[in-house]
């Protein structure tokens, strides 16, 4: 089946809401550390419609980032804290998933959701704005 880009990119963002909406269930929980894991994906998933939109092909997380911050960070189309702050979820994600006894906490992750929601408001209307 062949999908027009733009639905590819409403795709990976109704995904990135949907799993901020993940977040918040496991947050009123208490599972912390799979909180951090569905925060990143949020912005994760966003960053990935942005790419489709601009014909950016990365292979891994890393790689994900590094384009991240290459193409829009440092030529300041989006703003450097939304840079730190996936930098800050991607470590948070790739420790809390592979790394033994790390245990993350309400007073670690719960301030991040409002950061997380402005991320994939920017992320939305970056790409609303630049649309043919």
């Amino acid at each position: 089946m062949k999908f027009l880009k733009g639905d590819l990119i409403n795709y990976r963002l109704d995904r990135a809401f949907e799993t901020f909406d993940e977040a918040k269930v496991l947050a009123e929980n208490a599972f912390w550390n799979t909180t951090a894991n569905r925060l990143y994906y949020s912005c994760f998933y966003a960053i990935n419609a942005l790419f489709t939109k601009k014909d950016i092909i990365t292979k891994t997380h890393t790689g994900t980032k590094n384009q991240f911050h290459l193409h829009f960070i440092k030529t300041k189309l989006i703003d450097r804290k939304q840079g730190s702050l996936y930098s800050k979820l991607f470590s948070l994600r790739n420790t809390g998933d592979y790394e033994d006894f790390i245990i993350y906490d309400q007073e670690s992750i719960e301030p991040l959701f409002p950061q997380v929601e402005d991320f994939l408001i920017t992320i939305k209307s970056f790409i609303k704005s630049n649309e043919p």
